[in-house]
């Protein structure tokens, strides 16, 4: 048992040790080609690398998570850094590194406030939207890289527009490279034992010679002297907007990285620890922007490549690292001779994953969130990366607000002799008790809704006992039940319209029974003393009970006879 025993781990590290290797030779050009997204110099990506690496290694708690640059956070980084820069490269290296430490600092703050849930504000619809959208503008972004040319725009519309126009201008040796590699990366990724990204990039750096004489344009010199300083702090009135920026690279990196982390753990039946990866990822991006490095992420290419090598422990993440640092101490001079044409090919490919319509198609079969969905792609083309995300967060909360909104309230009925009571809307064979008209609002009240809704409850029992025409009959509503089970709280709001519709049942001499409290609502009203709602009136816990006119033990206590 005992050699059982001590071959495991030892197996374990073995695994571990040889996934590092593995996803090493990955990790690093698309740390190279990820600097290129955000305008910044390729060394960048690399302290990423190292800082994500290392920080989760140590910190994190997923086995597989790979936290290191990822597309769509270089893509937002790039389109902050420009609109606050102008574009002067200095200032947007100097904002960059910024941005990054107070998206840290803004990890560490919901780490420490335990908000480990946060992610849970973009909705699936929206994350799976924006990734497209993303996807599709990283890759027209990078296709001037593929193709040689030095493009004027940098939206999208406007940029399609360019690079469609200056076609003639496209450079034909960097275009065959960049199609070439391409070509290559996707057929190599059937082939999933072979580092396919590593191979492509070994022949471009063995073509680099033959390719730079034919014009294409090379990585260059790569800086990696790591140089601390302190940041050059904002001006008091360019704190807020900093911050608000620095909060939502936060939310998209860990939207992205939560998905990860989460999508590996439920796979393998693993608890997940939210807010230690909050600190986790926190202190990675505080590290690489003291160091003026990118922003991190835990991304799903990277993170799936270490499961499939046969990762078992973070172990993995740090092999990784440190068979990145022999890379670069002793292969940098060939990694600055990868044709950009390659990088670009690299981006695009690893971004084509998210260039699937298939990922809708839920949607659309469920006609849930369609527009959810086809608004996220949208924003993100005609808005930009960052105001896009942000629109297509608010589009979805306002399609929430608007559903929650729209009051939607039952008149039930008890299906034939049983305890069931049911929507007579959908249900025809089911019968309202004589007397006792019993609605049920479909939503939870609360401010938005609860006048809307019970101006509708008004409206229905004004209609007397059957809201159909074939069953209306003149017979007088005596009792009201109201069921609640749909509300799990009550706003201040929700109490004072309820407290007006009491009044205005009392005013018509029409009882109000309120059924199938949650017990905090309950705990609420009784706080709220409602002179039309007693105590008595709030003891229903089944709709039937209420419909029934059986006596509460509150009833009973008070003497209250019916």
């Amino acid at each position: 048992m005992n050699q059982v025993a001590a071959a495991e781990p030892s197996s374990s590290r073995s695994a571990d040790l040889l996934a590092g290797l593995s996803i090493a030779g990955l990790l690093l050009p698309e740390a190279v080609a990820y600097s290129s997204i955000a305008g910044l110099p390729p060394q960048a990506g690399v302290i990423a690398l190292f800082a994500g690496l290392v920080c989760y290694g140590v910190i994190g708690r997923s086995r597989y998570a790979i936290v290191s640059a990822t597309s769509s956070s270089a893509a937002v980084l790039a389109a902050a850094s420009v609109a606050v820069s102008g574009g002067d490269p200095s200032l947007r290296a100097a904002f960059a590194a910024l941005l990054v430490l107070m998206t840290g600092a803004c990890f560490l703050l919901a780490g420490a406030a335990r908000l480990g849930g946060i992610s849970n504000l973009i909705a699936k619809p929206v994350l799976r939207g924006y990734a497209f959208g993303l996807a599709l503008v990283i890759a027209v972004k990078q296709w001037p890289n593929l193709v040689g040319l030095a493009a004027k725009q940098s939206s999208f519309v406007p940029l399609v527009g360019e690079l469609l126009q200056r076609v003639h201008e496209w450079h034909g040796a960097s275009l065959g490279c960049g199609i070439a590699a391409l070509l290559l990366l996707f057929l190599l990724e059937r082939l999933r034992r072979l580092p396919g990204t590593l191979l492509v990039i070994v022949a471009g750096i063995a073509g680099s010679g033959w390719l730079a004489a034919h014009g294409v344009v090379l990585t260059g010199v790569i800086h990696l002297a790591l140089s601390w300083a302190a940041p050059a702090l904002p001006d008091r009135a360019q704190w807020l907007p900093d911050l608000e920026l620095a909060a939502a690279l936060m939310l998209i990196l860990y939207a992205e990285s939560y998905s990860s982390i989460r999508s590996f753990a439920l796979k393998h039946g693993e608890p997940v620890a939210a807010n230690r990866d909050l600190t986790a990822l926190g202190v990675a991006n505080v590290v690489s922007g003291l160091f003026h490095g990118m922003p991190v992420g835990a991304g799903y290419s990277g993170s799936s490549a270490n499961e499939a090598a046969g990762a078992q422990s973070r172990l993995a993440g740090l092999t990784a690292a440190a068979t990145v640092l022999v890379l670069v101490l002793t292969c940098l001079q060939w990694i600055e001779r990868i044709p950009v044409p390659v990088l670009a090919a690299i981006v695009i490919h690893a971004v084509s994953k998210s260039l699937r319509l298939g990922v809708f198609a839920p949607y659309l079969k469920w006609r849930r969130d369609r527009l959810v969905a086809l608004a996220a792609v949208l924003a993100v083309i005609a808005l930009g990366v960052l105001n896009g995300l942000l629109v297509a967060i608010g589009f979805s909360l306002a399609m929430l607000l608007r559903t929650l909104a729209t009051p939607r309230l039952s008149v039930l009925g008890r299906l034939s002799d049983s305890h069931d009571f049911v929507d007579i809307a959908q249900h025809p064979q089911a019968l309202p008790p004589s007397g006792i008209m019993i609605l049920r609002p479909e939503e939870p009240l609360f401010f938005a809704n609860a006048e809307p809704m019970l101006a509708l409850a008004r409206q229905r029992v004004l209609m007397q006992a059957d809201p159909r025409p074939p069953l209306a009959t003149q017979s007088s509503v005596s009792c009201v039940v109201l069921s609640l089970e749909e509300s799990p709280d009550l706003d201040s709001s929700a109490l004072e319209a309820l407290a007006d519709f009491a009044d205005w049942l009392h005013a018509r001499n029409i009882e109000l029974r309120v059924a199938r409290l949650k017990d905090a609502v309950r705990q609420l009203l009784l706080i709220a003393a409602l002179p039309q709602l007693p105590p008595p009136t709030l003891d229903y816990w089944s709709v039937e009970d209420a419909a029934s006119g059986i006596e509460t033990p509150s009833m009973v206590m008070a003497g209250i006879k019916r």
